[in-house]
C-alpha cells in the first residue's frame, strides 16, 4: 500500500478499513512522546519562572535597586519568547520539509542541554556581567527549542489520532504541561524552603540539573516513533511538496495565521499565574509564604492533568469554538478573582479560586489548542503555521509578568490594572476563535483546504 493509500485508509471516515492495531499503538506512543516533551518544556518553564521571581534578581544582576533587579530577572523569562518565533520558522520549515519525528528529537535535546547549562552557570559575584549574558544565551536556546516543540508534538499526534478523537489524543501534549508544572513545583517547594543563603548559593541549581532525567526518558520514547502517513503522503506527491512552507503559508493561509496569533493570547493567563502572582504574592505588601503559593500551583495543575483531556473530549463532541470561548472568558474572570483573593490573605479562598482558575477554567483552552490550531492548517504548512502563529502570540505572554509589574497600581487595588490587561487578552482570544472554522469533524486529509 502506498503512503497516500495508507494515509487515506487511516483518515477517511468513510473508509471501510478501520485503523489497524499497529496504528492505534503508534497513536498512543505519539501521545506519550508529546506528553513527555511537553512535561520537559513546562518543567523548565516553571522552574525558570520561579527562580526568576525568587532568586535570579539577586544572583545574576547587580544589586542596589531590588525592584529593577526583579524586573530584569523577569525580563529574562520573557527573552525566550523573542527566540520562539525564530525557532518556529526554523523547526517549522524542517518539520514540513524533512519530517516531524527528526525535528522533535532535535527540539528535545536542545531544550535539555540549555536547561542543564543554566544549572551550571556562574553567578554575578563570580564573573560579573558575563553571568547575565550567559543566562540570556541559555534562555534564548530554550526559546528556540520551545518554538518548535509544541507544534511538532501536536502535529505528529494529530496526524496519528483516530477521527473524532483528535482533541482527546492531542490534549496529552498539554496534560504533559500540567504534569510538568506539578513535577517542577514539587521539586521547587523544598528548594524554596531552604535557608536564603543555601537557596542562593546552590539550592536553585538542583531543579535545572534534574531535568536531565526527563530528557533521557523522552528521548528513548521519541526514537521509537515513525513518521506519520499524512506527512509521507505529502512527500510522495511532488505537486504537494513545498520548497518554502513559510511562503505558501503567508500566501494561502494568512487569515488562519492571524487567527492563531490572536487566539494565542490565552497564554497570558498562565504566565501571570505562574510567575507574576508568585512575585506579587510574596512581596512586602502581601507577604504570603512562598511554599504556600507554590502549593496552590501544585493543586491546580494536579486537577488540570485530568481536566485537560476531559475538556478536549468535550470539544470532540460539541466543537472547538464553544469550549474555547467559554475557557477564555471564564479564565479572565477567575484570574481577576485570584488576584483579589491574594489580597485577602485567606488561604481557603486562594486555594479554591486558584484551582478554579488554573485547574478548571484555563484547562478548557489549554486542553484544545493543540488540536484547534493544528486543524486550521493544510499538511504542507501545518508545522510552520502552528509554530509561527503560536510563538508570535506567545510573545506577549512571555513578557506579561514584566508588564504586570510595570502596570501594577498601589494599595489594596494594585492588582486591578493587571486583571484588566489579562481580561483584554482573553476577550481578543475568544473573538479570534469565533472567526475560525469548526474543524472537530473535518477529515484529517481535508484540514486547511479552504474552499474557493
Amino acid at each position: 500500500m502506498s503512503a497516500v493509500e495508507h494515509g487515506s485508509a487511516l483518515t477517511d471516515p468513510g473508509s471501510e478499513a478501520p485503523p489497524s492495531a499497529n496504528h492505534t499503538q503508534l497513536a498512543r506512543r505519539a501521545s506519550l512522546a508529546a506528553f513527555l516533551g511537553s512535561l520537559l518544556e513546562y518543567y523548565d518553564f516553571f522552574i525558570y519562572g520561579s527562580a526568576a521571581a525568587l532568586v535570579f534578581g539577586t544572583i545574576f544582576f547587580p544589586q542596589g535597586n531590588p525592584t529593577v533587579a526583579t524586573v530584569l530577572a523577569l525580563a529574562t523569562f520573557g527573552i525566550a519568547y523573542v527566540a520562539r518565533p525564530l525557532g518556529a520558522v526554523v523547526f517549522g520549515h524542517f518539520g514540513d520539509r524533512v519530517g516531524r519525528r527528526g525535528v522533535l528529537l532535535a527540539t528535545l535535546l536542545l531544550m535539555g542541554a540549555s536547561s542543564l547549562a543554566i544549572g551550571l552557570l556562574p553567578t554575578y559575584d563570580s564573573v560579573g556581567v558575563v553571568s547575565p549574558m550567559l543566562l540570556v544565551i541559555c534562555r534564548l536556546l530554550q526559546g528556540l527549542s520551545a518554538g518548535g516543540e509544541a507544534a511538532g508534538a501536536s502535529t505528529l499526534t494529530l496526524e496519528y489520532a483516530p477521527e473524532g478523537r483528535r482533541g482527546f489524543f492531542t490534549s496529552f501534549t498539554m496534560a504533559g504541561f500540567a504534569a510538568g508544572m506539578v513535577l517542577a513545583t514539587l521539586v521547587f517547594i523544598p528548594v524554596a524552603a531552604l535557608p536564603r543563603d543555601s537557596l542562593h548559593a546552590w539550592g536553585w541549581r538542583i531543579p535545572f540539573l534534574l531535568s536531565v532525567f526527563v530528557v533521557a526518558i523522552a528521548y528513548l520514547i521519541r526514537r521509537r516513533l515513525e513518521e506519520t502517513p499524512v506527512f509521507e503522503s505529502v512527500v510522495d506527491e511532488p505537486a504537494e511538496a513545498e520548497a518554502l512552507p513559510l511562503v505558501t503559508l503567508v500566501r494561502e493561509q494568512w487569515r488562519d495565521l492571524l487567527r492563531v496569533i490572536g487566539c494565542s493570547l490565552f497564554a497570558v493567563f498562565q504566565s501571570l499565574f505562574a510567575v507574576f502572582t508568585l512575585s506579587y504574592g510574596t512581596s512586602g505588601d502581601l507577604g504570603l509564604d512562598r511554599a504556600t503559593l507554590l502549593s496552590v500551583s501544585v493543586a491546580a495543575n494536579a486537577v488540570a492533568i485530568f481536566a485537560i483531556p476531559l475538556w478536549a473530549a468535550l470539544s470532540d463532541r460539541i466543537g472547538r469554538r464553544p469550549v474555547w470561548v467559554f475557557g477564555a472568558l471564564t479564565s479572565a474572570a477567575t484570574f481577576a478573582a485570584y488576584l483579589w483573593a491574594l489580597g485577602t490573605g485567606s488561604m481557603v479562598l486562594i486555594f479554591v479560586i486558584g484551582i478554579l482558575h488554573a485547574g478548571v477554567a484555563y484547562s478548557a483552552v489549554n486542553g484544545i489548542w493543540p488540536a484547534f490550531f493544528t486543524e486550521m492548517f493544510d499538511a504542507r504548512v501545518r508545522y510552520t503555521g502552528f509554530a509561527i502563529g503560536t510563538q508570535i502570540g506567545f510573545l506577549i505572554a512571555g513578557f506579561s509578568p514584566s508588564i504586570g509589574v510595570a502596570i501594577m497600581g498601589e494599595g489594596g487595588s494594585a492588582w486591578v490594572p493587571v486583571a484588566v490587561f489579562a481580561a483584554i487578552c482573553g476577550v481578543v482570544s475568544a473573538i479570534a476563535a469565533l472567526t475560525a472554522r469548526e474543524t472537530s469533524r473535518t477529515p484529517v486529509m481535508e484540514l486547511g483546504r479552504v474552499p474557493a
